[in-house]
């Protein structure tokens, strides 16, 4: 089992950057892929990004391709997500979240993945 805290969020402008850290403690970190989500008010938990447990292979929503960068430390049981480019349509509780399974591609539904962090907002202004 591996515990999952997020941190970064915050209140910023539209075209502002933020880095969002997930610091993992339990199980050996490396051996979870490990994905981002977010969840607007009122909508579906949607797929950010994930990475492999290597850190070689990522994946992203298609919104997100260009604007979004994940990365791992696995010395550091941290996986980050860097956003830049930021718009209010970013507003959302952003989630970090395992899965112990491998794939050759990380895996991008809500349903693949056992663990997750509580959460941390991140709010747009225009």
């Amino acid at each position: 089992q591996v515990q999952l805290v997020e941190s970064g969020g915050g209140l910023v402008q539209a075209g502002d950057s933020l880095r969002l850290s997930c610091a993992a403690s339990g199980r050996t970190f490396s051996s979870y892929t490990m994905g981002w989500f977010r969840q607007a008010p009122g909508k579906e938990r949607d797929f950010v990004a994930a990475i492999t447990r290597s850190g070689t292979r990522m994946n992203y929503a298609d919104s997100m391709k260009g604007r979004f960068t994940i990365s791992r430390d696995n010395a550091k049981n941290t996986v980050y997500l860097q956003m830049n480019s930021l718009n209010p349509e970013d507003t959302a509780v952003y989630y970090c979240a395992a899965d112990q399974h491998s794939y050759s591609m990380p895996r991008t539904t809500t349903s693949a993945y056992e663990y997750w962090g509580q959460g941390t907002q991140v709010t747009v202004s225009s």
